[in-house]
């Protein structure tokens, strides 16, 4: 049952993360902490397609919404983006891998031009 619950977290998390301007607000929260209503006036959306933002965002637990009087001020909860992370650093690795195999294949591709390369110059001096 725990998978399961990982996983789900992990879906949701993804889904959240799936939208830019869900992202864009992530983004906002990064540094600050910010009310509903301060956050929609950064957006070109209503304030209730804004609102339904948050609560996706909630719902993943990508934001944190406490009350200060009668706002409701939202943060960044960074600790999904954990699970974000280590599946990124997978394709980190193997595109790592990847990137030092073409490396190695276009020096040696190279190598062996240039020394064909000076094998021509050199046949050419003796004629």
């Amino acid at each position: 049952m725990r998978h399961r619950l990982v996983t789900y977290s992990s879906d949701t998390t993804f889904t959240a993360l799936g939208d830019p301007t869900r992202r864009a607000v992530l983004d906002l929260l990064r540094g600050q902490s910010l009310a509903a209503g301060q956050i929609a006036r950064k957006f070109p959306v209503s304030r209730p397609a804004i609102s339904k933002h948050l609560r996706l965002l909630r719902h993943a637990n990508l934001v944190r919404e406490r009350r200060e009087g009668r706002q409701r001020l939202y943060s960044l909860n960074p600790a999904p983006l954990k699970a974000v992370d280590s599946w990124l650093n997978q394709y980190r690795i193997f595109w790592q891998r990847s990137l030092t195999s073409l490396k190695a294949a276009i020096e040696s591709e190279g190598a062996q031009n240039c020394g064909e390369a000076s094998e021509e110059i050199a046949g050419r001096r003796h004629e």
